[in-house]
């Protein structure tokens, strides 16, 4: 093996070691060539699934947001499932706050509840009721201020979160609804809704190792389903969609001249 080779698998060891699996389940895959022991497979999958999640949670907004703005629309997102998502992150960024958690646990909440909120303020400006928007970011902010203080109790902030998961469903459903009623897709990022999609899979498979087969597994199982539905619809409608946006370009173009 030349110095070329030994550098790369060097840098895919440190790669795997640092996201994947500790040096002792390296060595049973790569060394020992092991690759049916149960314990090493338990950590990569429940190392695999947590990146699916933080993938799911912190970069599935940013391809919207960059969608929406590069096209200067916000034509097929639907405001109540968007809310309904940033509701059920805020819950849970609020409990773990509560509970002093260290900023590293549930960092990504925080910075994926403020895509959120910057997504909802883009669509109703794109909407022509950005004032609505920004009152809206300003009420938002009473709330999260509310719901992490000492003012609300522990108990209710804890129902909130525990339950977050069908504030999830009802917002995934109402996007799928919002979907079939128009007939396309609009700026609904591919990308975003895969991504989610993928998000979606890792809070099963994990829900699976800490719960089994509990209720909150069944419903996040549901949640992966409305995922599904609206990755299917995107994948159905996607000449229509691009057929609208067209239309829609054209039409800005006419009023800009």
């Amino acid at each position: 093996m030349d110095t070329s080779d030994e550098g790369r698998m060097s840098r895919l060891k440190e790669f795997l070691l640092t996201f994947f699996m500790p040096e002792k389940c390296y060595d049973q895959f790569f060394l020992h060539f092991n690759f049916m022991h149960v314990p090493c497979l338990k950590i990569l999958s429940s190392k695999t699934m947590g990146i699916l999640i933080l993938v799911g949670i912190v970069i599935a907004p940013l391809p919207q947001i960059w969608k929406v703005l590069w096209s200067g629309s916000s034509n097929g997102l639907c405001i109540t499932s968007i809310f309904l998502e940033l509701l059920a992150i805020s819950t849970h960024a609020a409990f773990c706050y509560n509970q002093n958690f260290p900023i590293g646990a549930w960092g990504e909440s925080l910075f994926a509840l403020i895509q959120i909120a910057v997504l909802a303020l883009l669509v109703q400006h794109y909407q022509g009721k950005t004032i609505k928007g920004v009152c809206f970011l300003a009420l938002y902010c009473g709330f999260m201020f509310l719901l992490a203080s000492p003012l609300t109790p522990v108990s209710v902030v804890l129902t909130l979160n525990e339950w977050n998961v069908l504030l999830v469903i009802a917002g995934r459903f109402f996007q799928a609804r919002s979907n079939f009623r128009s007939g396309h897709t609009g700026q609904l990022s591919a990308l975003s809704v895969f991504l989610v999609f993928l998000g979606s899979l890792g809070r099963i498979f994990s829900s699976l190792q800490v719960t089994g087969l509990s209720l909150s597994t069944q419903l996040h199982a549901v949640a992966c389903c409305c995922s599904a539905v609206i990755l299917a619809q995107v994948l159905m409608y996607w000449s229509k969609s691009m057929i609208n946006s067209k239309k829609e370009r054209e039409v800005e173009k006419d009023k800009a001249e």
